[in-house]
Protein backbone atom coordinates (compact mmCIF):
# COMPACT_ATOMS: atom_id res chain seq x y z
CA UNK A 1 0.00 0.00 0.00
CA UNK A 2 1.20 3.61 -0.96
CA UNK A 3 2.27 5.09 2.51
CA UNK A 4 3.80 8.62 0.98
CA UNK A 5 1.45 10.84 2.64
CA UNK A 6 1.76 12.78 5.79
CA UNK A 7 -0.59 11.68 8.52
CA UNK A 8 -3.67 14.48 9.78
CA UNK A 9 -2.26 15.82 12.48
CA UNK A 10 -5.72 16.12 14.00
CA UNK A 11 -6.74 14.86 17.64
CA UNK A 12 -9.95 12.43 18.15
CA UNK A 13 -11.61 15.45 19.72
CA UNK A 14 -11.25 17.68 17.02
CA UNK A 15 -12.60 14.73 14.37
CA UNK A 16 -15.62 14.43 16.41
CA UNK A 17 -15.93 18.16 16.45
CA UNK A 18 -15.17 19.43 13.24
CA UNK A 19 -16.41 16.32 11.20
CA UNK A 20 -19.55 18.14 10.71
CA UNK A 21 -21.18 15.43 10.95
CA UNK A 22 -21.94 13.04 13.99
CA UNK A 23 -24.40 13.89 16.26
CA UNK A 24 -23.10 16.45 19.28
CA UNK A 25 -20.09 15.58 21.19
CA UNK A 26 -20.91 13.68 24.53
CA UNK A 27 -20.30 15.60 27.45
CA UNK A 28 -17.79 15.38 30.25
CA UNK A 29 -15.53 11.78 30.05
CA UNK A 30 -18.33 9.40 29.56
CA UNK A 31 -17.86 7.16 26.73
CA UNK A 32 -20.50 7.50 24.02
CA UNK A 33 -22.89 5.04 22.87
CA UNK A 34 -25.20 4.34 20.24
CA UNK A 35 -25.63 6.71 17.55
CA UNK A 36 -22.81 9.33 19.03
CA UNK A 37 -20.65 6.32 19.14
CA UNK A 38 -20.97 5.09 15.78
CA UNK A 39 -21.12 8.89 14.09
CA UNK A 40 -17.36 9.03 16.15
CA UNK A 41 -16.27 6.06 14.91
CA UNK A 42 -17.11 6.66 11.09
CA UNK A 43 -15.22 10.15 11.78
CA UNK A 44 -12.18 8.26 12.26
CA UNK A 45 -12.48 5.69 9.62
CA UNK A 46 -13.11 8.61 7.25
CA UNK A 47 -9.98 10.52 8.56
CA UNK A 48 -7.96 8.30 6.56
CA UNK A 49 -4.98 10.35 5.28
CA UNK A 50 -5.43 8.88 1.60
CA UNK A 51 -8.89 10.58 1.25
CA UNK A 52 -7.28 13.95 2.33
CA UNK A 53 -7.92 16.00 -0.89
CA UNK A 54 -10.67 14.06 -2.00
CA UNK A 55 -14.07 14.70 -2.65
CA UNK A 56 -16.65 12.33 0.21
CA UNK A 57 -19.87 11.83 0.61
CA UNK A 58 -21.57 9.12 2.96
CA UNK A 59 -24.58 8.87 4.84
CA UNK A 60 -26.32 5.67 6.79
CA UNK A 61 -30.16 5.71 7.43
CA UNK A 62 -32.67 3.07 9.05
CA UNK A 63 -33.88 1.87 6.42
CA UNK A 64 -37.76 1.24 8.17
CA UNK A 65 -37.97 4.96 8.53
CA UNK A 66 -35.08 6.66 6.50
CA UNK A 67 -33.73 8.77 10.23
CA UNK A 68 -30.63 9.47 9.03
CA UNK A 69 -27.88 8.33 11.46
CA UNK A 70 -24.67 9.68 9.97
CA UNK A 71 -24.31 12.33 7.06
CA UNK A 72 -20.65 14.04 5.61
CA UNK A 73 -21.11 15.28 2.35
CA UNK A 74 -24.10 14.29 1.75
CA UNK A 75 -25.03 16.89 -0.59
CA UNK A 76 -22.28 16.80 -2.56
CA UNK A 77 -22.48 15.87 -6.41
CA UNK A 78 -20.06 13.38 -7.22
CA UNK A 79 -18.92 10.68 -10.02
CA UNK A 80 -21.25 7.93 -8.76
CA UNK A 81 -19.18 5.37 -11.48
CA UNK A 82 -21.22 2.31 -11.34
CA UNK A 83 -23.46 3.34 -8.48
CA UNK A 84 -25.31 4.86 -11.01
CA UNK A 85 -27.17 1.05 -11.93
CA UNK A 86 -29.08 1.46 -9.01
CA UNK A 87 -31.41 4.34 -10.45
CA UNK A 88 -30.97 2.64 -13.92
CA UNK A 89 -32.01 -0.97 -12.62
CA UNK A 90 -35.15 0.53 -10.21
CA UNK A 91 -36.38 2.51 -13.23
CA UNK A 92 -36.41 -0.17 -15.25
CA UNK A 93 -38.53 -2.39 -13.38
CA UNK A 94 -40.44 0.38 -12.57
CA UNK A 95 -40.90 0.90 -16.42
CA UNK A 96 -40.45 -2.22 -18.19
CA UNK A 97 -41.74 -4.27 -15.02
CA UNK A 98 -39.92 -7.48 -13.99
CA UNK A 99 -41.68 -10.20 -16.53
CA UNK A 100 -40.76 -7.82 -19.67
CA UNK A 101 -38.40 -10.02 -22.09
CA UNK A 102 -37.08 -9.17 -25.01
CA UNK A 103 -37.76 -10.66 -28.53
CA UNK A 104 -35.94 -11.44 -31.16
CA UNK A 105 -37.95 -12.55 -34.52
CA UNK A 106 -36.82 -13.97 -38.05
CA UNK A 107 -39.39 -12.46 -40.67
CA UNK A 108 -39.65 -12.05 -44.34
CA UNK A 109 -42.24 -10.66 -46.53
CA UNK A 110 -40.86 -13.09 -49.77
CA UNK A 111 -43.15 -16.04 -50.83
CA UNK A 112 -41.86 -19.70 -50.45
CA UNK A 113 -42.32 -22.39 -53.38
CA UNK A 114 -40.63 -25.78 -52.17
CA UNK A 115 -38.05 -25.17 -50.32
CA UNK A 116 -36.99 -22.14 -52.04
CA UNK A 117 -37.37 -18.15 -50.07
CA UNK A 118 -37.46 -16.16 -53.05
CA UNK A 119 -36.53 -13.10 -51.22
CA UNK A 120 -35.04 -11.50 -48.42
CA UNK A 121 -34.54 -12.75 -44.52
CA UNK A 122 -34.87 -10.28 -41.62
CA UNK A 123 -33.20 -10.62 -38.46
CA UNK A 124 -35.29 -8.03 -36.05
CA UNK A 125 -33.56 -7.13 -32.67
CA UNK A 126 -35.05 -5.49 -29.88
CA UNK A 127 -31.97 -4.76 -27.66
CA UNK A 128 -31.84 -8.32 -26.11
CA UNK A 129 -27.93 -8.62 -24.30
CA UNK A 130 -28.80 -12.10 -23.84
CA UNK A 131 -28.24 -13.91 -27.12
CA UNK A 132 -25.96 -16.56 -27.58
CA UNK A 133 -24.60 -18.33 -30.53
CA UNK A 134 -26.59 -21.10 -28.97
CA UNK A 135 -29.74 -18.71 -29.64
CA UNK A 136 -28.93 -17.85 -33.00
CA UNK A 137 -28.42 -21.52 -33.93
CA UNK A 138 -32.12 -21.86 -32.33
CA UNK A 139 -33.60 -19.52 -34.55
CA UNK A 140 -31.58 -20.52 -37.77
CA UNK A 141 -33.25 -24.22 -36.50
CA UNK A 142 -36.66 -22.81 -36.90
CA UNK A 143 -35.93 -21.48 -40.01
CA UNK A 144 -34.60 -24.72 -41.34
CA UNK A 145 -37.90 -26.58 -39.65
CA UNK A 146 -40.13 -24.50 -41.77
CA UNK A 147 -38.85 -26.52 -44.66
CA UNK A 148 -36.30 -23.74 -46.10
CA UNK A 149 -33.25 -25.08 -47.68
CA UNK A 150 -32.17 -21.82 -49.59
CA UNK A 151 -32.76 -18.19 -49.67
CA UNK A 152 -32.59 -16.73 -52.76
CA UNK A 153 -32.16 -12.90 -51.19
CA UNK A 154 -29.96 -11.43 -48.33
CA UNK A 155 -29.97 -11.62 -44.35
CA UNK A 156 -31.06 -8.50 -43.61
CA UNK A 157 -30.52 -7.03 -40.14
CA UNK A 158 -32.82 -4.69 -38.42
CA UNK A 159 -31.50 -2.94 -35.18
CA UNK A 160 -34.22 -0.44 -36.10
CA UNK A 161 -35.71 -0.46 -32.21
CA UNK A 162 -33.00 1.51 -31.32
CA UNK A 163 -31.14 4.58 -32.89
CA UNK A 164 -27.11 3.89 -34.31
CA UNK A 165 -25.53 6.01 -31.62
CA UNK A 166 -23.33 3.00 -30.35
CA UNK A 167 -21.50 4.93 -27.26
CA UNK A 168 -22.62 6.93 -24.42
CA UNK A 169 -22.03 10.87 -23.79
CA UNK A 170 -18.65 11.34 -21.64
CA UNK A 171 -17.44 7.75 -22.79
CA UNK A 172 -13.41 7.38 -22.75
CA UNK A 173 -12.26 7.18 -26.68
CA UNK A 174 -9.39 4.88 -25.06
CA UNK A 175 -12.00 2.58 -23.22
CA UNK A 176 -13.58 1.34 -26.84
CA UNK A 177 -11.60 -1.86 -27.25
CA UNK A 178 -12.14 -2.97 -23.82
CA UNK A 179 -15.24 -5.13 -23.09
CA UNK A 180 -16.82 -2.86 -20.66
CA UNK A 181 -17.47 -0.54 -23.38
CA UNK A 182 -19.13 -2.23 -25.94
CA UNK A 183 -21.38 -0.88 -28.28
CA UNK A 184 -24.75 -0.40 -27.55
CA UNK A 185 -27.13 -2.09 -30.41
CA UNK A 186 -30.84 -3.49 -30.64
CA UNK A 187 -29.11 -7.05 -32.07
CA UNK A 188 -26.23 -8.42 -29.73
CA UNK A 189 -24.01 -11.48 -29.74
CA UNK A 190 -22.60 -12.07 -25.88
CA UNK A 191 -19.92 -14.91 -26.00
CA UNK A 192 -20.49 -15.95 -23.03
CA UNK A 193 -23.29 -16.21 -19.76
CA UNK A 194 -22.15 -13.27 -18.13
CA UNK A 195 -23.85 -12.08 -21.09
CA UNK A 196 -20.74 -9.97 -22.35
CA UNK A 197 -23.29 -8.55 -25.39
CA UNK A 198 -20.94 -7.28 -28.20
CA UNK A 199 -17.61 -8.79 -27.69
CA UNK A 200 -15.68 -11.68 -28.48
CA UNK A 201 -13.49 -14.01 -26.36
CA UNK A 202 -10.48 -14.19 -28.30
CA UNK A 203 -7.96 -17.03 -26.69
CA UNK A 204 -4.45 -17.78 -27.54
CA UNK A 205 -2.40 -21.09 -26.92
CA UNK A 206 1.42 -21.24 -27.20
CA UNK A 207 2.59 -23.13 -29.90
CA UNK A 208 4.25 -26.34 -30.13
CA UNK A 209 7.70 -24.68 -29.09
CA UNK A 210 9.69 -21.55 -28.04
CA UNK A 211 9.34 -19.13 -30.90
CA UNK A 212 6.75 -20.93 -32.64
CA UNK A 213 3.18 -18.63 -32.84
CA UNK A 214 0.64 -19.84 -30.66
CA UNK A 215 -2.78 -20.61 -31.72
CA UNK A 216 -5.32 -18.07 -31.82
CA UNK A 217 -9.29 -18.53 -31.60
CA UNK A 218 -12.18 -16.25 -31.65
CA UNK A 219 -15.32 -17.38 -29.62
CA UNK A 220 -17.54 -17.38 -31.02
CA UNK A 221 -16.33 -18.04 -34.35
CA UNK A 222 -17.44 -15.29 -37.16
CA UNK A 223 -14.96 -13.68 -39.82
CA UNK A 224 -16.36 -9.96 -38.62
CA UNK A 225 -13.26 -9.64 -36.50
CA UNK A 226 -9.35 -10.00 -38.27
CA UNK A 227 -6.59 -11.17 -35.79
CA UNK A 228 -3.50 -9.17 -36.27
CA UNK A 229 -1.10 -12.04 -35.21
CA UNK A 230 1.71 -10.98 -33.52
CA UNK A 231 1.85 -12.80 -30.43
CA UNK A 232 5.12 -15.24 -30.43
CA UNK A 233 5.81 -18.60 -27.98
CA UNK A 234 8.09 -17.58 -25.12
CA UNK A 235 10.32 -19.49 -23.44
CA UNK A 236 8.79 -22.70 -21.43
CA UNK A 237 8.72 -20.93 -17.69
CA UNK A 238 8.67 -17.55 -19.11
CA UNK A 239 5.82 -14.68 -17.81
CA UNK A 240 2.91 -13.99 -20.33
CA UNK A 241 2.83 -10.99 -21.69
CA UNK A 242 0.01 -11.46 -24.36
CA UNK A 243 -2.10 -8.30 -24.64
CA UNK A 244 -5.52 -8.35 -27.35
CA UNK A 245 -6.48 -4.58 -28.34
CA UNK A 246 -8.93 -3.64 -31.32
CA UNK A 247 -7.91 -1.09 -33.14
CA UNK A 248 -9.82 2.22 -33.12
CA UNK A 249 -12.85 2.23 -35.96
CA UNK A 250 -12.78 -0.99 -37.09
CA UNK A 251 -12.37 -4.80 -36.39
CA UNK A 252 -8.88 -5.51 -36.56
CA UNK A 253 -7.92 -7.04 -33.08
CA UNK A 254 -4.06 -7.14 -32.30
CA UNK A 255 -2.95 -10.01 -30.51
CA UNK A 256 0.98 -8.98 -29.05
CA UNK A 257 3.31 -10.42 -26.30
CA UNK A 258 4.12 -14.03 -25.43
CA UNK A 259 2.58 -17.18 -23.89
CA UNK A 260 5.26 -19.55 -22.68
CA UNK A 261 5.63 -22.97 -24.22
CA UNK A 262 3.67 -25.50 -22.17
CA UNK A 263 1.68 -22.49 -20.83
CA UNK A 264 -2.06 -22.47 -20.26
CA UNK A 265 -4.14 -20.84 -22.71
CA UNK A 266 -5.00 -17.34 -22.26
CA UNK A 267 -8.09 -15.53 -23.34
CA UNK A 268 -9.37 -11.78 -23.25
CA UNK A 269 -12.66 -9.57 -24.48
CA UNK A 270 -12.55 -7.60 -26.91
CA UNK A 271 -14.96 -5.14 -28.35
CA UNK A 272 -16.23 -5.37 -31.79
CA UNK A 273 -17.44 -2.50 -33.86
CA UNK A 274 -20.83 -2.20 -35.07
CA UNK A 275 -22.26 -5.35 -33.29
CA UNK A 276 -25.18 -5.30 -35.47
CA UNK A 277 -22.80 -6.85 -38.79
CA UNK A 278 -21.76 -9.38 -36.07
CA UNK A 279 -24.72 -10.78 -34.82
CA UNK A 280 -25.69 -10.82 -38.65
CA UNK A 281 -22.47 -12.78 -39.22
CA UNK A 282 -23.39 -15.20 -36.19
CA UNK A 283 -26.88 -15.80 -38.02
CA UNK A 284 -25.60 -16.54 -41.31
CA UNK A 285 -23.29 -19.02 -39.87
CA UNK A 286 -25.86 -20.66 -38.24
CA UNK A 287 -28.27 -21.23 -40.87
CA UNK A 288 -25.22 -22.39 -43.06
CA UNK A 289 -24.87 -25.22 -39.64
CA UNK A 290 -28.76 -26.04 -40.38
CA UNK A 291 -28.80 -26.51 -44.31
CA UNK A 292 -29.92 -23.00 -45.13
CA UNK A 293 -27.87 -21.57 -47.88
CA UNK A 294 -28.13 -17.72 -48.48
CA UNK A 295 -27.46 -16.64 -51.96
CA UNK A 296 -27.21 -12.86 -50.83
CA UNK A 297 -25.17 -10.87 -48.44
CA UNK A 298 -25.85 -9.23 -45.46
CA UNK A 299 -27.65 -6.07 -45.69
CA UNK A 300 -29.13 -3.60 -42.89
CA UNK A 301 -32.56 -2.30 -42.87
CA UNK A 302 -36.13 -1.80 -41.42
CA UNK A 303 -38.36 -4.95 -41.47
CA UNK A 304 -41.40 -4.51 -43.94
CA UNK A 305 -44.74 -4.37 -41.57
CA UNK A 306 -46.15 -7.08 -43.14
CA UNK A 307 -43.44 -9.30 -42.99
CA UNK A 308 -44.64 -13.31 -41.47
CA UNK A 309 -42.22 -14.58 -38.45
CA UNK A 310 -40.30 -17.22 -39.14
CA UNK A 311 -38.81 -17.82 -35.72
CA UNK A 312 -38.60 -15.99 -32.61
CA UNK A 313 -36.57 -15.80 -29.11
CA UNK A 314 -37.47 -14.75 -25.77
CA UNK A 315 -34.53 -13.46 -23.65
CA UNK A 316 -34.98 -13.96 -19.95
CA UNK A 317 -37.73 -11.89 -17.86
CA UNK A 318 -35.91 -8.72 -16.94
CA UNK A 319 -35.84 -9.82 -12.76
CA UNK A 320 -33.40 -12.52 -13.65
CA UNK A 321 -31.47 -10.54 -15.84
CA UNK A 322 -30.94 -8.24 -13.03
CA UNK A 323 -28.42 -11.04 -11.69
CA UNK A 324 -25.67 -10.98 -14.11
CA UNK A 325 -26.47 -6.79 -14.94
CA UNK A 326 -26.08 -6.21 -11.11
CA UNK A 327 -23.81 -8.49 -9.91
CA UNK A 328 -21.07 -8.11 -12.66
CA UNK A 329 -21.93 -4.66 -13.11
CA UNK A 330 -22.41 -4.85 -16.99
CA UNK A 331 -22.03 -1.58 -18.64
CA UNK A 332 -24.24 -2.82 -21.75
CA UNK A 333 -27.11 -4.30 -19.57
CA UNK A 334 -27.35 -0.75 -18.44
CA UNK A 335 -27.80 1.06 -21.35
CA UNK A 336 -29.92 -1.46 -23.32
CA UNK A 337 -32.39 -1.26 -20.65
CA UNK A 338 -31.81 2.66 -21.02
CA UNK A 339 -33.01 2.72 -24.51
CA UNK A 340 -35.05 0.49 -23.83
CA UNK A 341 -37.07 2.60 -21.40
CA UNK A 342 -36.96 5.56 -24.26
CA UNK A 343 -38.43 2.59 -27.00
CA UNK A 344 -41.32 1.54 -24.97
CA UNK A 345 -42.59 4.30 -22.95
CA UNK A 346 -40.79 7.63 -24.78
CA UNK A 347 -40.35 8.49 -28.19
CA UNK A 348 -37.75 6.78 -29.94
CA UNK A 349 -35.02 3.90 -28.51
CA UNK A 350 -32.08 6.55 -27.68
CA UNK A 351 -30.58 7.60 -24.81
CA UNK A 352 -32.20 11.36 -24.70
CA UNK A 353 -35.75 9.06 -24.41
CA UNK A 354 -34.92 6.58 -21.89
CA UNK A 355 -33.27 9.18 -19.31
CA UNK A 356 -36.42 11.15 -19.12
CA UNK A 357 -38.36 7.85 -18.79
CA UNK A 358 -35.73 6.61 -16.07
CA UNK A 359 -35.88 10.58 -14.71
CA UNK A 360 -39.94 9.88 -14.50
CA UNK A 361 -39.76 6.86 -12.63
CA UNK A 362 -36.91 7.72 -10.22
CA UNK A 363 -39.17 10.70 -8.93
CA UNK A 364 -42.37 8.10 -8.92
CA UNK A 365 -40.61 5.78 -6.67
CA UNK A 366 -39.88 8.37 -4.39
CA UNK A 367 -36.04 8.96 -5.29
CA UNK A 368 -35.08 12.85 -6.30
CA UNK A 369 -36.28 15.16 -8.74
CA UNK A 370 -34.09 15.12 -12.43
CA UNK A 371 -33.17 18.76 -11.27
CA UNK A 372 -31.35 17.51 -8.63
CA UNK A 373 -28.69 15.00 -10.42
CA UNK A 374 -27.13 13.94 -13.44
CA UNK A 375 -27.32 10.47 -15.46
CA UNK A 376 -26.33 10.87 -19.15
CA UNK A 377 -26.38 7.13 -19.63
CA UNK A 378 -27.47 3.96 -17.30
CA UNK A 379 -24.07 2.47 -16.16
CA UNK A 380 -22.27 5.28 -14.55
CA UNK A 381 -19.41 5.17 -16.69
CA UNK A 382 -19.60 8.65 -18.18
CA UNK A 383 -17.85 11.24 -16.29
CA UNK A 384 -20.43 13.73 -17.07
CA UNK A 385 -22.89 11.64 -14.32
CA UNK A 386 -23.54 13.86 -11.39
CA UNK A 387 -25.69 12.25 -8.33
CA UNK A 388 -25.05 12.67 -4.47
CA UNK A 389 -24.43 9.98 -1.68
CA UNK A 390 -28.30 11.39 -0.01
CA UNK A 391 -29.71 10.48 -2.91
CA UNK A 392 -28.54 7.04 -3.38
CA UNK A 393 -29.26 6.48 0.04
CA UNK A 394 -32.73 8.03 -0.32
CA UNK A 395 -33.92 5.99 -3.52
CA UNK A 396 -32.39 2.72 -1.40
CA UNK A 397 -35.05 3.74 2.01
CA UNK A 398 -37.37 5.00 -1.12
CA UNK A 399 -37.68 1.42 -3.25
CA UNK A 400 -38.12 -0.65 -0.27
CA UNK A 401 -41.95 -1.43 -0.70
CA UNK A 402 -42.10 -2.01 -4.21
CA UNK A 403 -43.27 -5.55 -5.22
CA UNK A 404 -40.23 -6.42 -7.04
CA UNK A 405 -37.65 -5.03 -4.29
CA UNK A 406 -36.91 -8.24 -2.27
CA UNK A 407 -35.99 -9.95 -5.94
CA UNK A 408 -33.98 -6.91 -6.82
CA UNK A 409 -31.98 -6.72 -3.57
CA UNK A 410 -30.84 -10.19 -3.84
CA UNK A 411 -29.46 -9.22 -7.15
CA UNK A 412 -27.07 -6.69 -5.83
CA UNK A 413 -23.31 -7.81 -4.92
CA UNK A 414 -23.69 -9.59 -1.35
CA UNK A 415 -20.15 -9.32 1.05
CA UNK A 416 -17.55 -12.14 0.91
CA UNK A 417 -19.89 -15.10 -1.04
CA UNK A 418 -17.64 -17.11 -3.04
CA UNK A 419 -20.14 -17.89 -6.20
CA UNK A 420 -19.60 -14.66 -8.83
CA UNK A 421 -23.51 -15.05 -9.05
CA UNK A 422 -23.97 -14.40 -5.58
CA UNK A 423 -20.98 -12.21 -4.24
CA UNK A 424 -19.96 -10.80 -7.81
CA UNK A 425 -18.09 -7.61 -7.60
CA UNK A 426 -17.88 -8.25 -3.41
CA UNK A 427 -17.36 -11.69 -3.32
CA UNK A 428 -13.65 -10.89 -2.34
CA UNK A 429 -14.44 -8.38 -0.02
CA UNK A 430 -15.13 -8.77 3.94
CA UNK A 431 -15.13 -12.07 4.18
CA UNK A 432 -15.04 -14.07 7.46
CA UNK A 433 -16.47 -10.55 8.83
CA UNK A 434 -19.50 -10.26 10.36
CA UNK A 435 -20.63 -8.55 6.81
CA UNK A 436 -20.15 -11.39 5.26
CA UNK A 437 -23.44 -12.39 3.53
CA UNK A 438 -25.18 -9.64 5.08
CA UNK A 439 -24.23 -6.14 3.11
CA UNK A 440 -26.05 -6.31 -0.27
CA UNK A 441 -24.39 -3.40 -1.81
CA UNK A 442 -23.36 -1.89 -5.78
CA UNK A 443 -20.17 -1.07 -6.03
CA UNK A 444 -18.63 1.36 -8.46
CA UNK A 445 -15.10 1.85 -9.94
CA UNK A 446 -13.62 4.20 -12.20
CA UNK A 447 -9.82 5.98 -12.33
CA UNK A 448 -10.33 8.56 -8.59
CA UNK A 449 -13.61 7.23 -8.26
CA UNK A 450 -14.71 4.39 -5.70
CA UNK A 451 -18.50 3.90 -4.45
CA UNK A 452 -20.44 1.23 -2.35
CA UNK A 453 -24.57 1.63 -1.55
CA UNK A 454 -26.96 -0.56 -0.23
CA UNK A 455 -28.05 -2.27 2.44
CA UNK A 456 -26.93 -4.08 5.92
CA UNK A 457 -28.17 -5.85 9.03
CA UNK A 458 -26.74 -4.38 12.02
CA UNK A 459 -25.95 -6.39 15.27
CA UNK A 460 -29.14 -4.75 16.62
CA UNK A 461 -31.35 -6.46 14.11
CA UNK A 462 -32.09 -3.53 12.07
CA UNK A 463 -31.94 -2.98 8.28
CA UNK A 464 -29.59 0.19 7.68
CA UNK A 465 -29.06 1.45 4.21
CA UNK A 466 -25.52 3.61 3.58
CA UNK A 467 -24.21 5.19 0.74
CA UNK A 468 -20.72 5.76 0.49
CA UNK A 469 -19.32 7.78 -2.87
CA UNK A 470 -15.48 9.22 -2.42
CA UNK A 471 -14.28 11.01 -5.71
CA UNK A 472 -10.60 12.67 -6.47
CA UNK A 473 -8.33 10.42 -4.70
CA UNK A 474 -4.45 10.17 -5.57
CA UNK A 475 -4.09 6.89 -3.81
CA UNK A 476 -4.68 2.99 -4.61
CA UNK A 477 -8.18 2.95 -4.32
CA UNK A 478 -9.59 3.05 -1.01
CA UNK A 479 -11.87 0.76 -1.18
CA UNK A 480 -10.83 -0.82 2.51
CA UNK A 481 -12.13 2.09 3.82
CA UNK A 482 -15.81 1.49 2.43
CA UNK A 483 -15.58 -2.33 3.76
CA UNK A 484 -14.50 -0.36 7.01
CA UNK A 485 -17.91 1.95 7.28
CA UNK A 486 -19.85 -1.60 5.92
CA UNK A 487 -18.46 -3.54 8.87
CA UNK A 488 -18.64 -0.87 11.15
CA UNK A 489 -22.29 -0.90 10.28
CA UNK A 490 -22.70 -4.81 10.74
CA UNK A 491 -21.26 -4.22 14.36
CA UNK A 492 -23.64 -1.62 14.85
CA UNK A 493 -25.85 -2.46 18.61
CA UNK A 494 -28.34 0.66 18.08
CA UNK A 495 -28.58 2.45 21.73
CA UNK A 496 -26.10 -0.30 23.22
CA UNK A 497 -23.54 0.17 20.94
CA UNK A 498 -20.19 1.75 22.47
CA UNK A 499 -16.80 2.86 20.40
CA UNK A 500 -14.98 0.43 18.64
CA UNK A 501 -11.43 -0.12 17.22
CA UNK A 502 -12.34 0.51 13.72
CA UNK A 503 -10.77 1.55 10.21
CA UNK A 504 -8.82 -0.15 7.86
CA UNK A 505 -6.23 -1.37 9.86
CA UNK A 506 -7.99 -3.34 11.96
CA UNK A 507 -9.75 -4.98 8.83
CA UNK A 508 -9.23 -8.71 8.57
CA UNK A 509 -5.82 -9.81 6.03
CA UNK A 510 -8.58 -11.33 3.69
CA UNK A 511 -10.58 -8.30 3.54
CA UNK A 512 -7.62 -5.94 2.14
CA UNK A 513 -7.18 -5.46 -1.22
CA UNK A 514 -3.78 -7.66 -2.28
CA UNK A 515 -0.41 -5.90 -1.90
CA UNK A 516 0.60 -6.51 -5.65
CA UNK A 517 0.60 -3.07 -7.49
CA UNK A 518 -1.03 -3.93 -10.62
CA UNK A 519 -3.70 -5.46 -8.89
CA UNK A 520 -4.03 -1.97 -6.86
CA UNK A 521 -4.17 -0.34 -9.97
CA UNK A 522 -6.95 -2.11 -11.09
CA UNK A 523 -9.07 -2.31 -8.58
CA UNK A 524 -8.51 1.84 -8.37
CA UNK A 525 -9.50 2.12 -12.09
CA UNK A 526 -12.04 -0.77 -12.56
CA UNK A 527 -14.74 -2.93 -11.28
CA UNK A 528 -13.51 -6.14 -10.04
CA UNK A 529 -14.86 -8.25 -13.01
CA UNK A 530 -14.36 -5.55 -15.49
CA UNK A 531 -10.53 -7.02 -14.78
CA UNK A 532 -11.77 -10.34 -14.39
CA UNK A 533 -10.36 -10.51 -11.06
CA UNK A 534 -13.54 -11.72 -9.17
Amino acid sequence: MNRRFRLLGVTLACTVLLGGASLPGFAGSAEPTGEQALGEDLDRILADPRLAGAATGVVVRRAADGEILFQRGADEHLLPASNGKLLSSVAALDSLGPDYRFVTEVRSDAPVLGRVLNGDLYLRGTGDPTLLAQDYADLAAQVADAGITLVRGDVVADDTWFDDTRLGTGWSWDDEPYYYSAQISALNVAPDTDYDAGTVIVRVAPGAEEGAPPEITVDPPTDYVTIDARAVTGEAGSPETVSVERLRGGNVIRVEGAVPAGGATTQDWSTVWEPTGYAADVFRRALADHGVRVLGGVEFRPTPPDAEVLAEHESMPLIELMVPFMKLSNNAHAEVLVKAMGREHGDAGTWQAGRAVLAEHIEALGGPDSSEYRMVDGSGLSRMDLVTAGQLAELLVAVRDEPWFDDWRASLPIAGEPDRMVGGTLRNRLGGTEAQGNVYAKTGSLTGVTGLSGYVTAASGEELVFSVVVNNYLSASPKDVEDAVALRLARYEGADDHVRDVGPSSMTESTLPEDDPATLIDESVLECTWARAC
